[in-house]
């Protein structure tokens, strides 16, 4: 195909429905010309636009001289299975447009982003006579103080693309579970969470750092020198990826957007990962994303996308596809 529209189709969990405005986060209900839910922004309102790219076309009666597919994908959120496996099977084509979320922005480069796990280990025994164990919360504490210094550390210096995000490569705990019993020490935490991955940067090289940091603060600390935390990488583990902003896709959307909405949209990257890097690198695709929504709102209780947004991603995605598969009527 000379262009391939690719979204994911699977969506995060809802958290917390009590901080959803109507308690149901599958309503898709539409909100002063937005539609509210989980996978509005991140990433249906992509979806759909992919597929009334087609849909368009059809109904206007052209002929494409050259093909297009659209690509709808599982697993992207937990590491893109779905895109792996779509590589495999030999799904390719010449250009690609990953129709992320990016607030009008065309999106060159994308941060990684690795799943990460650590294994804190404690002395159990009542709460009451506290001090003859040691409490794997508080022996936590350090260790993610030492998460946050090399945060800082690795967002000292972001790349030119990144320069306006305030946190290009965040570390975040996302889950911690420890304890069994309100009055008992806890004898074990186990921290879930996601370092992000630097423009250019090997994915070894950042999971290296992160360890450092850790066994760092494990030799600092009197508990942790002889109890050290387990560091393991489950999950996704997402490279950065990129496409030369040179290169004619970038130039082909960029006049794609002009001719619809009159406006020249600004060239930017990502903090997040995405199936960009298995196009890119496994597949050999140019590949870059221009969708709608904020990504901002992706993975909240307040994920919405803009109706209008999504219809003017769409106009300008239908006459990329018209002219990249020479459409004739």
């Amino acid at each position: 195909p000379a262009l391939v529209l690719q979204s994911h189709v699977d969506v995060v969990p809802t958290g917390d429905l009590d901080r959803w405005v109507d308690r149901d986060p599958w309503s898709g209900v539409i909100r002063d010309g937005a539609v509210h839910g989980r996978g509005a922004c991140d990433m249906k309102a992509g979806a759909a636009a992919n597929l009334a790219v087609v849909r368009a076309l059809r109904a206007s009666g052209v002929t494409l001289e050259r093909p297009i597919a659209v690509h709808a994908v599982v697993s992207e959120e937990d590491g893109g299975l779905g895109a792996f496996a779509t590589m495999l099977r030999g799904h390719r084509g010449e250009a690609a447009v990953i129709t992320e979320p990016t607030s009008g922005r065309v999106v060159t480069a994308n941060a990684g982003a690795l799943t990460f796990e650590l294994r804190v280990h404690g002395l159990a025994t009542h709460g009451s006579s506290r001090l003859a164990g040691h409490s794997a919360f508080e022996a936590f504490l350090p260790v993610h103080a030492a998460l946050a210094d090399l945060e800082r550390e690795r967002n000292a210096r972001p790349h030119p693309l990144l320069d306006g995000n305030p946190l290009p490569y965040p570390i975040s705990i996302g889950t911690v579970r420890t304890g069994d019993w309100a009055s008992s020490v806890p004898d074990l935490l186990v921290a879930e969470g996601r370092l992000g991955v630097r423009l250019g940067e090997e994915p070894v090289a950042a999971r290296a750092a992160l360890e450092a940091a850790v066994d760092d603060a494990c030799r600092r600390d009197a508990w942790l020198r002889d109890h050290p935390v387990e560091v393991s990488w489950p999950g996704g583990q997402f490279a950065s990826g990129a496409i030369d902003p040179a290169h004619p896709l970038v130039h082909e959307v960029l006049a794609s957007v002009r001719a619809v909405e009159g406006r020249d949209a600004a060239l930017g990257a990502a903090p997040y990962g995405s199936d960009l890097r298995l196009y890119a690198g496994m597949g050999g695709i140019p590949t870059l994303h221009y969708g709608p929504g904020d990504v901002r709102l992706a993975h909240g209780p307040h994920e919405q996308v803009d109706i209008a947004e999504v219809v003017r991603v769409t106009r300008s995605l239908a006459v990329l596809a018209a002219r990249r598969c020479a459409a004739r009527v």
